[in-house]
């Protein structure tokens, strides 16, 4: 079988002392611009994202939420977005920058302890800029749009994780640290115990027993389809990992990265390059158009319209359920979440959006008070 290329993004090149290396530029934790370099594509590709997750630590850890008031007093877990537009109020009457320089600073603390998946929900998701309008909540996938997703996917390196996502809801690091004990394909009730959380340091895995949350733990029942989707990967699999590198073990983050590329260089969202041309740094942008080929690697297909995260397809599972008709306090135990807040918010879009769809339960919770 004829391996695949790997989805490696365009770098420019630069020569140095007679040597052509290929360079890309990340922005550090103080805002420096930081050249990287590499001789092959592939290994400039794995030396930026392992930069890209040491910023993000550093990032994090120097800017404590703690110091911003009144969110001081609060843990991380327990700040909603009203809280977040409280603490900007007063300075609503100062300069736009300044505002504007805070509500930043805020997105980049929330956004990094979600990346380290210390954070289920980032408040800041529907907080704008001064004056702007409120960025929306990103919608379930559909079922035409998951339709779309697997045949994309089917047969290369993110189909197993994308199935888990969508068929079982766990997270990421649940995902990526699942293994073949805690799934029970030929019981009565097939099931995926979830056990075992994946963490990256130093872009090296970390597999631990303690779980997000005492909720974390459960047991969940997966449907046909995707205990045929496991039962045919673990009978090719050499590992004790679900999801496993080419050596049989978890994948480290910057692997974990080049798998979903798989899934973003097939999607039609624009794209921004920096090229270099005599030695300066010129940028492009491209838009691929739906059904197109990727100019340098014709097998790639630009399929995807839609923006797909790890996380939208665990909200996705969860939506399914709750459109299915499973009450929210199932949902809650299936998904893990701690707090019911989070599953009865989901609830809520679901279930209280439109009008029409309210007209017979408005009218059956008051059919007794209309007069005769």
């Amino acid at each position: 079988m004829a391996k695949r290329k790997r989805a490696i993004p365009q770098y420019g090149t630069v020569v140095l002392n007679g040597i052509e290396y290929y360079r890309t530029r990340v922005e550090d934790s103080d805002g420096n611009r930081v050249a990287l370099y590499a001789k092959t594509p592939e290994k400039l590709y794995d030396k930026e994202l392992e930069a890209l997750e040491q910023i993000d630590s550093t990032t994090f850890r120097r800017r404590s939420p703690t110091v911003i008031k009144p969110l001081g007093d609060m843990y991380m877990e327990e700040v909603t977005a009203d809280d977040i537009r409280l603490a900007l109020i007063p300075l609503s009457n100062k300069s736009e920058s300044l505002h504007n320089t805070v509500n930043m600073l805020l997105k980049c603390i929330f956004y990094s302890a979600e990346r380290s998946q210390l954070l289920e929900y980032n408040p800041c998701e529907g907080i704008s800029a001064k004056g702007g309008k409120p960025t929306q909540k990103k919608d379930s996938l559909t079922d035409q749009q998951v339709e779309v997703l697997l045949e994309t996917v089917k047969g290369l390196p993110p189909y197993l994780f994308t199935m888990i996502g969508l068929y079982a809801g766990l997270r990421r690091e649940e995902a990526l640290a699942l293994q073949w004990d805690c799934v029970f394909l030929d019981a009565p009730t097939p099931y995926i115990s979830v056990r075992r959380a994946w963490r990256s340091e130093h872009n090296r895995p970390v597999i631990s027993t303690t779980l997000k949350t005492k909720a974390a733990r459960r047991d969940i029942p997966i449907p046909k389809c995707l205990v045929n989707c496991l039962r045919e990967a673990k009978a090719a699999s050499k590992s004790e990992y679900v999801i496993a590198d080419s050596e049989g073990q978890p994948l480290s983050y910057s692997q974990f990265k080049r798998v979903w590329q798989y899934i973003v260089v097939r999607s039609t969202k624009e794209r921004t390059y920096y090229k270099y041309v005599n030695g300066q740094s010129i940028k492009y942008t491209v838009q691929p158009s739906l059904g197109g080929h990727q100019k340098n690697n014709p097998n790639i297909v630009y399929s995807l319209d839609f923006d797909v995260t790890p996380h939208l397809l665990r909200h996705t599972y969860i939506t399914n359920l709750l459109y299915a008709g499973v009450d929210p306090k199932t949902v809650q135990y299936l998904a893990g979440h701690e707090n019911s807040k989070t599953t009865m918010d989901i609830y809520a879009r679901v279930k209280y959006n439109k009008p029409e769809q309210l007209f017979d339960v408005v009218n059956s919770a008051f059919h007794q008070a209309v007069p005769s």
